[in-house]
């Protein structure tokens, strides 16, 4: 939290604080670039931790499956009615996506609400609440608006995107197998997050178990031999790198074969054509301009022939 933006505030305060104080931060998760991040206003600070970190949970059974990011929307809603799924959390990376995934689903005739920061606070409350009595089965959340929230009953967790912070994943699947009881676990893994995924099982010390039977299996999006976590540089496509070429000027082409129907050559076959091709103190209207004055000139000298000594014998009378 302090990382999206909350640091700004933190700050503010602690500037209206004495200097001799005490400082106690709490947090559910400890990751290296928040530790960083705290330690910026902390000094001296001893680190308490009530419990060990659990890595993994034993009654969670956890599961990925590869799948291209179009189809993430059809793989969920056909595992919520396989599964006969009646309390869970998905969880997005975004705002948007988390607001889109519920139109989604709604056409699948599956009700969800979503809550992350864009939410009014009524809005977060009345959406938990109808979360926790059973009203609404799926609850789609970011990792930020997530924080705090404790509903007993939860039986599986999808991670709709996989979380680029490898301590998030154990943050995530942590709702479900409470006071208890078992749960599952879901992560979808498209070709952009198989560098998320090898650093989730880096963190858990072994490899999550593959689901490859589904309709929506992609396996280009299997982490390759030897890879290194961390985000995956999604390469442009054929078409892609066709779009970003010059595209062929049709009206062009179409006006160069009417004149080659004509007999007449086409306009890219002249090399004198075109503004750029023109000298730098051309006119556009100067050849005509010139062309008139000389015509007129000629047109006068040939109309008064001897017109030089007319005028002489004019100037000559007055």
């Amino acid at each position: 939290m302090l990382d999206m933006g909350f640091i700004r505030d933190i700050r503010k305060i602690l500037k209206m604080l004495p200097k001799n104080r005490q400082n106690l931060l709490f947090s559910a998760t400890m990751p290296n670039s928040i530790s960083e991040l705290a330690g910026s206003f902390l000094r001296d600070a001893v680190r308490v931790e009530i419990t060990p970190e659990e890595v993994a949970v034993d009654r969670i059974d956890q599961h990925i499956l590869f799948v291209k990011t179009s189809d993430k929307k059809y793989l969920l809603t056909t595992l919520i009615k396989e599964r006969n799924v009646d309390k869970a959390i998905v969880f997005t990376r975004t705002k948007h996506g988390a607001n889109r995934l519920v139109k989604q689903l709604g056409h699948a005739e599956i009700e969800a609400v979503a809550i992350h920061g864009n939410k009014s606070q009524g809005a977060r409350t009345k959406a938990l609440s109808q979360f926790k009595s059973g009203e609404i089965p799926i609850l789609i959340a970011t990792d930020i608006a997530s924080r705090g929230i404790d509903v007993d009953g939860i039986s599986h967790v999808f991670n709709f995107d996989l979380p680029n912070i490898p301590e998030s994943y154990v943050h995530r699947i942590g709702r479900t197998a409470r006071a208890g009881k078992s749960g599952s676990a879901f992560g979808f893994c498209d070709d952009t997050e198989s560098g998320y995924l090898v650093g989730i099982q880096r963190l858990l010390g072994h490899e999550i178990p593959v689901i490859e039977d589904h309709p929506y299996h992609f396996p280009k999006a299997i982490p390759k031999p030897g890879q290194k976590p961390g985000e995956v540089r999604k390469k442009k496509s054929r078409h892609s790198r066709a779009a970003t070429r010059k595209q062929p000027d049709l009206r062009r082409e179409r006006s160069d074969r009417r004149r080659a129907d004509e007999g007449r050559s086409p306009r890219g076959n002249n090399p004198n054509r075109g503004r750029h091709n023109r000298p730098k103190n051309h006119h556009p209207n100067s050849s005509q301009k010139r062309g008139n004055r000389g015509n007129k000139n000629g047109s006068n000298r040939s109309r008064n022939s001897g017109g030089d000594s007319n005028r002489g014998e004019r100037r000559r009378r007055r």
